[in-house]
C-alpha cells in the first residue's frame, strides 16, 4: 500500500464516473424518447433510437459504479486507514448520486436526441460485443425468478385411460376479462391482451435482396406491413402494399419506392386500455401500432380490426373447423398446433384456457412445465388435459388437448 499510485487511480476514477454519466443520461434519454413515441405523428421526424442491446448499457453502467465504489475505498483505505471505509462510502456515494445520476437524468430530458446520437456513435460496436455477457445475467435473473411463476399440474396419463368428453355445456363460463361483451370490456382489456406476436408478424426485412421482398409482396394479403432492418426491433417503418401493388406485376419496385410509400411506425405501449387505444388510433389517423414493453422491445402489432373485433365480435364466423392450427379427431379430441393462439382457441371453442401470462400454447405448455418437453409428456390446466404430441426446434408444435367432465354435483 506504500507504493499505491495515487494519482493514476484518480484519473481512472474520474475516468470512470465520466462513463457512468455517459450511460445514465443514454439510458435516461432512451425512456425519455419511448415517451414521447405515444405521441408520434406522419408529419413528425423520426425519433432517435438505440443502435445497441439496452441490456448491455446497463452492465456497463453497473461495472463503471461498481469500480468506482472498490478503488475510491482502497485510496481512502490508504489516506484515512481504519476510517477509510466510511469515508469512502459516504463520498463515493454523494458523487455518484449527484454526477452520475441526477446530473445526467436532468440533462437527458433537455437534449434526448442529441445525447442518444453520442451514444450511437461512440457505443454502438463495444456493446453489442459485450450483449453475450449481459446476456447471460438477464437469463440468470430470469431462472430466478421462475419459482415465482404459476404451475400447473403435471401428470401421466396411462395408456389404457379413455378420452374425457370435450365440452360440458352445464359449467358455468369462467367470467375473464377478454370475454366481457362489447365494449363495456375494453377498460378491463390491454393491448398486450389481444396483440399479434412478435414470431407471427408479417414484415419486410430491408436486408433482404429486391427480388425476394417483390416475390413475398405478390403473396401478401395484407395492406400494411412493418419494415425493418434483420430484426423487427429495428423496425423502420410501416409500408401500405396498395400504393405500391402497380409496380409489382413487371418488378420495378425499388426500396426507394418502397420507402416512399411507408410511414414511421407508431408505437404502442403494451399496458394501454383498448378504449384510450381506439381513441388514439382515431386521433393519429393510425390503423396499425407496434406494440413495446417498458423497454422499447417490441412485442408484436395491433391493428383497429382487432379492436373492433373485441366490440362486435369476428367480422366472419369463425369455428374450429375454420382455424387453420385446429385439427378435430374422431374420439372427439382435438389436436392443436402449438403456435395457436390462446386468445384464438378460446374465441374459437368457447375454452377458458388462461390467457394472461403466454400468447400461445407452446408458451402456456412451455411456462407450465418451466422446460422444453419432451413427446408423451401430459399435463392438466384447469379442467383440460394437454398431450405433447411433437417438439421441434425448441418449441412445441403439436398437442392433443380435450376437457375433462366434472363429476355432476348431487343436489
Amino acid at each position: 500500500m506504500d507504493d499505491l499510485p495515487i494519482g493514476p487511480m484518480l484519473a481512472v476514477v474520474a475516468l470512470l464516473i465520466l462513463w457512468s454519466v455517459l450511460f445514465t443520461a443514454i439510458e435516461a434519454a432512451y425512456q425519455h424518447v419511448l415517451a414521447r413515441r405515444i405521441a408520434t405523428r406522419s408529419s413528425d421526424k423520426p425519433l432517435a433510437r438505440l443502435s445497441f442491446p439496452l441490456n448491455s448499457l446497463i452492465l456497463c453502467n453497473t461495472l463503471c459504479r461498481a469500480l468506482v465504489v472498490v478503488i475510491s475505498t482502497l485510496l481512502a483505505i490508504f489516506t484515512w486507514a481504519e476510517n477509510g471505509p466510511w469515508v469512502a462510502c459516504l463520498g463515493a456515494t454523494a458523487i455518484l448520486l449527484v454526477f452520475a445520476d441526477y446530473l445526467p437524468r436532468a440533462l437527458a430530458t433537455r437534449h434526448p436526441d442529441a445525447i442518444l446520437a453520442l451514444g450511437n456513435n461512440l457505443l454502438r460496436i463495444p456493446l453489442k460485443i459485450i450483449y453475450p455477457a449481459a446476456w447471460l445475467l438477464n437469463a440468470t435473473s430470469q431462472l430466478l425468478l421462475r419459482p415465482l411463476a404459476r404451475k400447473a399440474k403435471v401428470v401421466q396419463q396411462s395408456e389404457d385411460e379413455p378420452p374425457k368428453a370435450q365440452y360440458d355445456d352445464r359449467e358455468p363460463a369462467i367470467c375473464r376479462p377478454h370475454s366481457l361483451p362489447g365494449i363495456h370490456a375494453l377498460d378491463n382489456i390491454t393491448v398486450n391482451d389481444i396483440l399479434v406476436p412478435r414470431s407471427e408478424v408479417d414484415g419486410i426485412n430491408l436486408d433482404d435482396p429486391i427480388e425476394e421482398i417483390i416475390e413475398q409482396l405478390r403473396h401478401n394479403k395484407r395492406t400494411r406491413l412493418p419494415v425493418f432492418h434483420s430484426d423487427i426491433n429495428q423496425v423502420e417503418a410501416v409500408l401500405n402494399t396498395r400504393q405500391i401493388g402497380h409496380l409489382l406485376p413487371d418488378a420495378s419496385l425499388t426500396l426507394e419506392a418502397l420507402l416512399a410509400a411507408s410511414r414511421e411506425p407508431y408505437f404502442v405501449p403494451e399496458s394501454t386500455p383498448l378504449q384510450l387505444q381506439l381513441l388514439n388510433f382515431h386521433k393519429q389517423q393510425r390503423r396499425l401500432g407496434m406494440v413495446v414493453d417498458e423497454y422499447g422491445e417490441v412485442l408484436g402489432i395491433v391493428t383497429l380490426e382487432d379492436i373492433l373485433e373485441e366490440i362486435v365480435g369476428e367480422f366472419e364466423s369463425q369455428q374450429s373447423l375454420n382455424n387453420p392450427h385446429i385439427h378435430p379427431q374422431a374420439d372427439g379430441r382435438l389436436v392443436i398446433e402449438g403456435a395457436a393462439s390462446i386468445r384464438e382457441l378460446n374465441k374459437s371453442l368457447g375454452w377458458h384456457l388462461p390467457s394472461d401470462g403466454p400468447k400461445t400454447l407452446n408458451g402456456l405448455v412451455t411456462e407450465a412445465l418451466e422446460t422444453i418437453p419432451e413427446s408423451a409428456v401430459c399435463l392438466k390446466i384447469g379442467r383440460y388435459r394437454l398431450e405433447i404430441l411433437e417438439t421441434e426446434d425448441n418449441r412445441v408444435t403439436r398437442v392433443l388437448i380435450w376437457q375433462i367432465t366434472p363429476m355432476p354435483v348431487v343436489i
